[in-house]
């Protein structure tokens, strides 16, 4: 076989597949974030969030169709930020969350976005794995630095693209 018929996309593989959000899927991308929420590692959202921004939302879907992992990328003038992130736990280290960035990355530069901006009360691993580093807030796109709740003591961090 040549290579060009044995060559997979990079976002695709048998385990899971990445692709945009649904506009009805609203609810499941709720129900996917809920337990990170329950957690502290995300913002508690509402139901209508989900269903008005689907469209900001990469997900990875297992075989079966089930939701296991979603990140949202919302546009700003020359920047994108990067929100919502979640991998299910049993498909944490799998490498998804790692294939829904990459995603994010190739869909914001099609957007001919310059640079990702993110805010994280974890460790931020992947996202500094991947090129981020901690930047100040005013950096960022104005509207979404001041939604960011100072009792959460995130970090926020940005990526050239």
């Amino acid at each position: 076989m040549s290579p060009r018929t044995t060559a997979t996309r990079w976002y695709d593989a048998p385990e899971f597949s990445v692709r945009p959000a649904r506009q009805d899927e609203g609810p499941e991308l709720a129900a996917l974030s809920r337990p990170f929420v329950r957690a502290g590692a995300l913002r508690e959202r509402p139901l209508s969030l989900y269903l008005s921004r689907a469209c900001d939302f990469l997900v990875a879907q297992a075989p079966d169709g089930t939701l296991e992992g979603c990140l949202g990328l919302r546009e700003h003038p020359a920047a994108g930020v990067l929100y919502n992130f979640c991998v299910a736990g049993h498909r944490q280290g799998t490498g998804m969350g790692a294939r829904l960035l990459l995603a994010a990355f190739a869909k914001a530069r099609g957007r001919s976005l310059t640079t990702l901006f993110t805010a994280t009360t974890g460790s931020g691993g992947l996202f500094l794995r991947h090129g981020f580093a901690p930047t100040h807030p005013s950096l960022a796109p104005i509207a979404w630095a001041r939604s960011l709740d100072p009792g959460r003591n995130a970090r926020v961090l940005s990526r050239a693209l």
